[in-house]
């Protein structure tokens, strides 16, 4: 048969083999994507599907998570560079039956995604694309895994091939998901622990999903094809676009081998030593990856990986795959190997054409407007004229690029326009100023200063800008700012500007961009259009809540606010647009434009708009705090229809006024009626009501209790909670100091989750219960005598903490005492006490699992299987992707004076700034009996490389330490200077002063290179003031970027604001795993303890005393995490030398390896 295109042939299996399709559409107008496919298989084979169609570059995994009971759901996208915003989220559905179905040009797009899935497929051509989805539909839906297969955006098979009949795919992977014999056991595992073993079990996985596959489409399926040479001195591995380099290409270049690689995750070392043969002594691994990150990608990682083991190891190339044909194959392999042969491994060659050289480069064309948005952008036309300016214009896409319509890059222009118009300003000025020496005309004189009074003045400002460009070009002066007018004379006149958004920015008001919009200051209009009908207004995604934006803009206080309805008032949308273009600062205009789709008539907007407005879920008003400051009424309500219900509520309320002021003996029933007696029974009666609901739905009710200082024992409490709500019970979640004895008279279950402090003291939020519980027990009383109450308690804590056996009573002690008072007490025991021990092998995991089965017995829903996946918890991982680049909310955080804290997030981020947040211990029973929050301070690290400062620098940290800390400053042993007891208001300050001093707190702490040590002494030989030196060097080499510190700090902006979009070199939006920590010695001395840091540099003298270069040391560290039997000590590796010239080259390649493979997930 005829070829078919990959596009075709992943549609026809996406669509027949899913229970729920989810398609990502591609930017409009492109057809490129997989969704007119679709259409037209709906009549060719009957379809169950439930299709869901989402706007360019949605996330997808909400929707997944939403349709968890699926046997299979599929996704497909045209991958791009947004598709690196699905990393953070998509290891959430990892353990779903989930295909995402990826049509690349680029794998560089798709492999940041590789970890997070079970099986990663690639395709070369549109049959390998037919193949592969039925091969990664089977795996999906039989191991219950998500399976990535991603496939070239426009290829064909050259020659023909037999695709598969439409009415077989459905059934075959329902046949295959009843009669599976997978190793996907009951707990989600693959089989026996260890990597070689996972990769390898998870191979046979592969193999015996390849082989089914292979019997219904008649071909084989291999995760890896090897042709050529049998005995190859040169081997090419391949991932991509490959299937052009045919077996005759390869055969003809005698020695070669070609080793094309279709399954890329897993990707054992046995496999990979299994099919490279012994006697390769080159190995080419050829990528379609345009755009790296690093230099070397992961596939070559695992290559070089798995040869270690090899005695003779051959040299290892890394290569991009262009663009290769059958006519062209044997060339192109010709002249790569030549100019291999020519090139040293850290050269990146190309085999084939480049990337864009064999055809045009593509400009970015304007995204597609729909059509009813001209509604609102002629009225602006008309309004403004020449003077509009549309900041985020989609016409300025082919120039700026892609990013040119976002709101953070609209912000940048902005930015970059008004220090334009102040440059504009103060050289107008400067010529005003002149002396006469520089024959200023006086024409030109008067029209400079009238256009200082009138800048800003819409009407005025274009005719005077024209009367100075006219008298400067005739008559210029000689004043060196007149080529600075003349350079900024567009700016010259003001224009109206405005930044065009969708409800799209409401869902997220502080990333999209939209907070710095408002808070910016600046004069400029944001035009949001909400499209969302109101008859469909419920159909929202329930887990991606809409943000009212016109709310938030109006409670920054200093913003303009407008709600707009063109189908409803055209008169009202006028004088809003008009009078936010008068207001003197950022201005927000909200326009409601309901439609579905293009085709959508405007009958149907009309419609749709009367139902919002008339319901009141569209007010229509205008909030404008010039009238405020004017002594006016700044809010405007011209809703005629909520206007009327306001007022009759209004007239209702004056009625019962007017009566109770004739016969003031009935106000006390009148006010009683509308409030509390009323009101109290209602509400006794509702909770009664309530209560007997939790108690009928599915079980008992079980209220579960928790104290815990750390975290742990409430992460045990949450899971408990999890866990019984999943089984139909009523659960409540509570810390034990919110629940009083008295309250537990009326329940039924209580389960007590509670870890142990100090020598076995309850925990913090735990103490009131624990003091109320001894005071009762010690009376003697039996509270819960003759109650329902049945207990139950997990206790927490280490064996081990107290090595003195008379001090063995500690352990666990508040979870025994706990026990034994609640019985002497009169309660009942539901289950015996539970006891997590941090010394077990699972840490308290050991103890638990024993203890949770006793509750859901107790219970009777013990023979109830849950099999629902837990929630992930927020990691520090989670934080640092959300930061923006380590921002977060601390600039805000900083400004809140009711509390002396930072938000918790926000605490894990300026680490990155070298802060730790603390509090008094010693007073928190104090201030808590007092009402009042912890006594919270500051921590301030600062970074100073080898702990060489000046004197004036010691009095100057002496000085910070007497004005804003608590007058004491401590020497660490990583050779810098630490305060303590800085209070919030003080940080800011604090770390000013210690910038002023030449030093900085940038990187002190946080994931990231901390401060390097050197070998004491620098003064001590020649020697020594090298190697200090390069100790400096290697510490601004390795340091971050973060404008977030400049910014934050220092009140610093950068020059071009938002229009540069902000990047790390090194370190990613993802920075380090951990922490990270380097060391620098002149032997004999080992005064930095070389062999416990990260890596170590080892200086190395020749016969004169000079630096002849180092020995580098790796993996050394001394962390250990108290009760984790994972963690340990260990001494750094020798891996070499390396010369002075290296050295830095050395210490960041070793630190991009811990960032790429470090463990992220502990």
């Amino acid at each position: 048969m005829a070829s078919i295109t990959t596009l075709d042939a992943v549609s026809r299996v996406a669509l027949l083999a899913s229970d729920v399709l989810v398609d990502v559409k591609p930017p409009q107008p492109t057809s490129a994507g997989l969704s007119f496919h679709y259409a037209d298989l709906q009549n060719v084979a009957p379809i169950s599907t439930s299709f869901i169609s989402l706007p360019n570059n949605a996330d997808p995994v909400p929707i997944l998570e939403q349709n968890k009971t699926a046997t299979l759901t599929s996704v497909t996208l045209i991958a791009s560079s947004a598709t690196l915003q699905l990393v953070p989220s998509v290891p959430s559905i990892s353990d779903q039956p989930i295909v995402i179905h990826a049509a690349y040009t680029d794998l560089g797009d798709l492999l940041p995604l590789r970890t997070s899935a079970s099986f990663f497929l690639v395709s070369s051509n549109s049959r390998d694309a037919q193949d592969n989805a039925l091969l990664a539909s089977h795996l999906a839906t039989t191991e219950r895994k998500l399976v990535i297969h991603a496939f070239p955006l426009e290829a064909k098979e050259e020659e023909s091939w037999n695709t598969i009949e439409l009415e077989k795919v459905k059934p075959f992977v329902t046949n295959a998901l009843q009669s599976s014999n997978s190793l996907n056991h009951q707990n989600g595992d693959l089989g026996p622990s260890g990597d070689q073993q996972d990769g390898d079990n998870m191979l046979k996985v592969f193999e015996e999903a390849a082989s089914s596959v292979s019997s219904l489409v008649g071909r084989e399926i291999k995760p890896a094809v090897a042709t050529g040479a049998i005995e190859p001195r040169t081997l090419l591995i391949t991932v991509g676009q490959a299937s052009a380099i045919k077996e005759e290409a390869v055969a003809g270049v005698p020695g070669l081998g070609h080793l094309h690689i279709s399954l890329i995750q897993p990707l054992s070392p046995s496999f990979l030593l299994q099919e490279i043969p012994e006697s390769v002594n080159k190995v080419v691994i050829v990528e379609q990856v345009y755009k790296r990150a690093t230099k070397w990608t992961p596939l070559f990682i695992d290559v070089a990986a798995a040869l270690q083991s090899r005695e003779q190891r051959p040299q290892l190339f890394g290569a991009v795959l262009g663009q290769v044909t059958p006519s062209n194959a044997e060339a192109a392999i010709g002249q790569f190997l030549s100019a291999l042969e020519t090139q040293d491994s850290g050269t990146l060659l190309t085999l084939g054409d480049a990337p864009g050289r064999a055809s045009t480069p593509t400009t970015p064309q304007p995204p597609h407007v729909p059509r009813h948005e001209s509604s609102y952008t002629k009225i602006l036309d008309q309004l403004f004229g020449e003077r509009l300016e549309v900041v985020n214009d989609p016409n300025l896409v082919p120039t700026f690029g892609e990013a040119a319509t976002r709101p953070e890059y609209a912000l940048g222009r902005v930015r970059v326009q008004d220090e334009e118009r102040q440059l504009l300003e103060d050289a107008v000025k400067e010529l005003i100023e002149a002396d006469s020496s520089y024959n200023v005309d006086g024409e030109l004189h008067a029209a400079l200063r009238k256009w200082l009074t009138a800048k800003d003045d819409a009407k005025s400002s274009n005719t005077i800008a024209a009367t100075i460009v006219r008298l400067l070009e005739s008559h210029p002066p000689l004043h060196p700012s007149v080529e600075r007018i003349f350079a900024l004379k567009h700016r010259l006149q003001a224009n109206s500007r405005w930044i065009i958004g969708s409800d799209a920015w409401s869902y997220d008001l502080g990333s999209s961009g939209f907070h710095h919009l408002i808070s910016s200051r600046h004069n400029v209009n944001i035009l949001l259009l909400d499209n969302t009908p109101y008859t469909t207004r419920n159909a929202a995604d329930p887990l991606k809540r809409k943000k009212d934006a016109g709310l938030y803009a109006m409670n920054h206080g200093d913003v303009y606010v407008a709600s707009i309805a063109v189908y409803s008032s055209y008169s009202q949308a006028l004088h809003a647009l008009m009078d936010a273009e008068k207001y003197n600062g950022p201005s927000v205009v909200l326009a409601y434009l309901p439609y579905t789709s293009e085709d959508d008539p405007a009958l149907s907007v009309l419609k749709e708009t009367k139902l919002a407005v008339d319901s009141g879920y569209w007010p229509l008003y205008k909030w404008n705090p010039a009238k405020e400051a004017a002594g006016q009424e700044p809010f405007e309500l011209e809703s005629e229809a909520v206007k009327a219900d306001l007022q009759e509520f209004l007239d209702r309320r004056n009625h019962l006024s007017q009566l109770a002021n004739v016969t003031p003996e009935m106000a006390s029933n009148l006010v009683d009626s509308l409030g509390t007696k009323l009101l109290a029974e209602r509400k006794k009666k509702a909770k009664q009501a309530y209560d007997e609901l939790l108690s009928n739905i599915g079980g008992p009710p079980l209220l579960i209790l928790f104290a815990s200082d750390g975290g742990k024992a409430e992460k045990f409490a949450k899971r408990l909670s999890h866990r019984a709500s999943a089984r139909g019970l009523a659960t409540r979640l509570a810390t034990m100091d919110s629940s009083s004895l008295e309250e537990l008279k009326s329940e039924s279950h209580v389960a007590f989750v509670t870890s142990t402090a100090g020598q076995g003291e309850p925990p913090q939020n735990g103490r009131d219960f624990f003091r109320a519980l001894n005071a009762a027990a010690t009376k003697g009383e039996r509270l819960f005598e003759g109650t329902e109450l049945k207990f139950t308690v997990f206790a927490m804590g280490d064996s081990h903490y107290w090595p003195r056996p008379e001090d063995a009573s500690y352990y666990n002690k508040p979870g025994k005492d706990l026990d034994a008072k609640l019985e002497s007490l009169g309660a009942e025991r539901a289950a015996a006490l539970g006891l997590g021990d941090d010394q077990d092998a699972d840490g308290p995991d050991t103890g638990y699992k024993v203890w949770e089965p006793l509750i859901w017995k107790a219970l009777g829903v013990d023979a109830i299987e849950v099999l629902e996946k837990e929630p992930e918890p927020i990691t520090n991982e989670n934080i640092k992707i959300a930061s923006n680049f380590l921002r977060g909310t601390i600039a805000e955080g900083l400004k809140d004076t009711s509390t002396g804290s930072l938000a918790a997030s926000d605490g894990q981020l300026t680490k990155f700034h070298g802060i730790y947040e603390q509090d008094d211990r010693d007073i928190r029973d104090e201030r808590k009996d007092a009402g009042l929050e912890p006594a919270y301070s500051f921590m301030i690290r600062v970074r100073m490389p080898g702990g060489v400062c000046q004197p004036d620098q010691w009095l100057a940290m002496d000085r910070i330490a007497d004005e804003h800390g608590n007058s004491t400053f401590k020497l660490t042993t990583r050779q810098t200077f630490q305060f303590h007891g800085v209070i919030k208001k003080h940080l800011k300050p604090a770390i000013q002063a210690i910038n002023k001093a030449l030093l900085d707190t940038i990187a002190a702490c946080g994931d990231v290179n901390r401060n390097v040590l050197c070998s004491s002494l620098p003064n001590l030989s020649h020697l020594h003031t090298q190697v200090y030196e390069f100790s400096k060097l290697l510490s601004e080499h390795l340091l971050p970027r973060m404008a977030a510190y400049y910014e934050i700090w220092l009140d610093k902006k950068m020059v071009a604001g938002d229009a540069v979009k902000e990047f790390e070199p090194l370190y990613g939006p993802y920075y380090l795993p951990r922490k990270f920590k380097i060391a620098v010695a002149v032997p004999p001395n080992n005064d930095v303890d070389i062999f416990a840091n990260d890596v170590g540099f080892i200086a190395i003298a020749d016969k004169n005393g000079n630096l002849e270069g180092f020995n580098v040391t790796a993996g050394g560290g001394m962390g250990v995490t108290h009760s984790n039997k994972k963690t340990y000590p260990r001494a750094a590796d020798v891996l070499g030398f390396c010369t002075p010239e290296q050295v830095l080259i050395v210490a960041e390649k070793i630190m991009l390896t811990q960032r790429d493979n470090g463990n992220r997930t502990e």
